[in-house]
């Protein structure tokens, strides 16, 4: 069974490895670290870290040594857990060698709002013109002008798993893709896992199921950015009204020189100052890159900044049927420095690398899938609001077989026009005939509620046989 291990624990290892381009012995990581730790709880940390591919570990015995997993400082590119090698612009590598000094050794600073007042929606711009249409190549599928959010519906199972696990491995939850997969899809939690790893898994769930389902009402608002820190932060934090409120207290980054602001009322205008800038930019990947840099650094929350900017990300790729942003094989020690680097330099452009070519996996993820799924039924995708009411109805009604069939009846009478209402009676029957544990959450049915009528419907059926 699997012992959990706190983020700021392994963190600490990290940093102490940092400091040293040639890594570390055992001996050596005690000797640096600021706490005592017994020989066996520091070699367990130090497996999980190479097991995560944030440490190297090189020769044997005595000799061996730990050092960063990442690309050498000479080559440009640092490597995903994948083995894919990632472009780092010199910029970028300036940035990574300043943010792996040991935290003491870097200057302390705190907030600059000239870094957000600086911003010109539309005349301002983090990604160039050729970025930005890159990206609009491979993230733009072939699937012609449809309402907002149909592309990622039409992924939704694949975007949930692979997004809720991305976003929590870069907050050092140690579910792997397949726990999150039987959690998600089960609702089976991994045996020997934290409570807390596993409602970070389920908090990303609600949060996407709400980004894609209410694709239309969604954007950068306070309704949108606090309700997304509700549902990322239920049941994570310490005060119980934190969830979807402002930050009322001071905080600290750890491993960072960076000081947040602790004064409400101007936490309060650079929020508002945020969303609106945000909500003013035209261009999508502008918009959700700009988000990724500018909330972290404001830290507008008790905690759960960072996944709520990852998921702020997908907003305006959600909106405009663009292939979303998933995270898939981004290094955690890559991605923490390059938020450094916006914490503390204020740069951006190690966050920008990582942000490209973050979106280049997943677009060609999103691609394949696509493509594996086939063409979505047109009359499904015409009437899907309409499919989720009359199949949440009939489960929270706990209807058996025959009086779901002449509810359906009735209900398409009033609701579907005649051409199209033997084929949607036709299509509604078949999904309830097809319902099971793995997918009623779809129709935003609690576990309880789907017991309560799969009772009642296979009661019923056993009757009918």
């Amino acid at each position: 069974m699997a012992r959990h291990i706190a983020e700021e624990d392994l963190q600490a290892i990290i940093d102490a490895v940092t400091a040293h381009r040639d890594g570390l012995s055992v001996r050596q990581l005690h000797e640096e670290l600021d706490k005592a730790i017994y020989p066996g709880t520091l070699r367990y940390r130090l497996k999980r870290l190479v097991e995560d591919n944030r440490l190297v570990r090189e020769g044997a015995g005595r000799a061996t040594r730990y050092r960063l997993s990442t690309g050498e400082e000479t080559s440009g590119a640092a490597e995903a857990p994948g083995k894919q090698s990632i472009p780092i612009s010199k910029a970028g590598k300036e940035i990574r060698k300043y943010v792996r000094q040991a935290p003491e050794s870097r200057e302390p600073v705190g907030y600059d709002r000239a870094f957000l007042d600086s911003y010109r929606p539309n005349e301002t711009f983090y990604l160039s013109d050729e970025e930005r249409t890159h990206l609009h190549e491979i993230g733009k599928p072939q699937i012609g002008e449809q309402p907002a959010g149909t592309y990622a519906r039409q992924i939704l199972d694949r975007l949930l798993i692979d997004l809720s696990w991305n976003s929590s491995r870069l907050e050092g939850n140690t579910y792997s893709l397949l726990d999150t997969r039987r959690l998600i899809d089960f609702g089976q939690a991994a045996e020997g896992k934290d409570r807390l790893e596993t409602q970070m898994i389920l908090n990303h769930k609600d949060a996407i199921e709400l980004l894609v389902t209410e694709a239309n009402e969604i954007g950068f608002n306070r309704y949108t950015i606090l309700n997304l820190h509700a549902m990322l932060a239920n049941n994570l934090l310490s005060d119980p009204d934190a969830p979807g409120r402002l930050r009322q207290i001071a905080v600290g980054i750890t491993g960072s020189a960076f000081h947040p602001l602790e004064v409400l009322q101007i936490i309060e205008e650079c929020f508002d100052q945020i969303l609106a800038s945000a909500h003013a930019i035209e261009d999508p990947f502008e918009q959700a890159f700009f988000v990724m840099a500018q909330i972290p650094y404001l830290q507008p929350f008790d905690d759960v900044n960072k996944r709520v900017s990852r998921l702020s990300a997908n907003i305006p790729l959600i909106k405009a049927n663009l292939s979303p942003l998933s995270f898939q094989d981004v290094p955690n020690d890559l991605y923490t420095q390059a938020v450094l680097g916006v914490y503390e330099l204020r740069k951006i452009e190690l966050l920008k690398d990582v942000f490209i070519w973050a979106y280049e996996r997943s677009a060609a993820r999103y691609t394949a899938v696509r493509q594996s799924l086939g063409e979505p039924d047109p009359m499904r995708l015409r009437y899907r609001d309409q499919l989720r009411e009359i199949i949440a109805s009939v489960v929270l009604g706990t209807m058996g077989r025959q009086d779901a069939i002449a509810h359906i009846a009735k209900w398409a009478d009033g609701h579907i026009a005649g051409g199209d209402r033997e084929a949607f009676r036709e299509m509604a029957e078949t999904e309830l005939m097809s319902l099971h544990e793995g997918n009623f959450a779809r129709y935003r049915i609690r576990p309880s509620e789907y017991q309560a009528w799969q009772e009642v419907w296979s009661s019923q059926t056993e009757v009918d046989r």
